[in-house]
């Protein structure tokens, strides 16, 4: 593999990827492609697609590597200022994980939502797989990072929901997050209000689901001291998403 030494690299100034891969069949590919885009776009590198970052591109390169490793796993694909890889990797998500959920608790490490780069899926990327460690080694699954202003905005890999009164509620934008694939897929086809939340409000919601490409929906049973007993909602999105997904001709009934 071929890698030269710029920005990207350097000071983490490239974007990249990560794609589920299901039987063969890289899920969302389409809207991961326009994030990689706009990524390109903020960063000057020039359309994706004409530095060969395409579907097709994409296709090729999973149906190059062996059955076992599409059966379920992940295509990454990292774009910088020089350079343009691919790399197909597993994906660790079972379904005993999904049956446990997950135990998270709040970072000590702030997201600065005056920064352009929690808007895109960078490779400025420490803070982020550093927590994930940290809550592996703390024996927990993930951390939940507040802003400056003390808000919940999301967590280490996911985007963060709640839920109350069977309502569906996240963090707005404009607290300083990433604009997941799978939240923006929640946020198009179920009713979710986006809006600003705080970790001393988190007793008020009867459930808690965090989302990334390649967990997909994930109910978490604790959050901190406050334990969310219940996951109706979240497995109901679960379920209707892996439908739409798995899908994508089924006009599936969201609600």
């Amino acid at each position: 593999m071929d890698i030269k030494l710029d920005e990207g690299f350097q000071f983490g100034l490239g974007a990249f990827e990560t794609i589920a891969v299901e039987e063969g069949r890289p899920i969302l590919l389409d809207r991961h492609l326009r994030r990689l885009e706009r990524a390109a776009a903020f960063f000057g590198f020039g359309p994706a697609s004409v530095r060969g970052v395409t579907e097709e591109a994409v296709h090729k390169f999973i149906a190059d590597q062996s059955e076992e490793e599409t059966r379920h796993g992940a295509v990454k694909v990292v774009l910088s200022g020089e350079n343009v890889l691919f790399q197909m990797r597993g994906n660790p998500y079972t379904e005993e994980k999904y049956l446990r959920g997950f135990v998270a608790d709040i970072s000590k490490v702030k997201r600065n939502e005056t920064s352009q780069l929690v808007y895109h899926k960078t490779l400025n990327y420490g803070d982020c797989i550093l927590e994930k460690r940290a809550a592996t080694a703390a024996g927990i699954q993930e951390r939940v990072f507040l802003n400056t202003k003390g808000q919940i905005c999301e967590g280490a890999v996911s985007n963060i929901f709640f839920v109350r009164k069977n309502k569906i509620y996240t963090p707005q934008l404009n607290c300083g997050l990433l604009p997941g694939i799978l939240r923006e897929y929640v946020l198009e086809n179920f009713e979710v209000n986006e809006t600003v939340i705080y970790p001393e409000e988190l007793m008020y919601y009867d459930e808690c689901f965090v989302t990334n490409s390649l967990m997909g929906v994930m109910p978490v049973r604790q959050l901190g001291n406050i334990c969310f007993p219940h996951r109706t909602r979240a497995d109901k999105v679960r379920t209707l998403s892996l439908i739409h997904i798995s899908e994508p001709t089924r006009q599936a009934e969201i609600s």
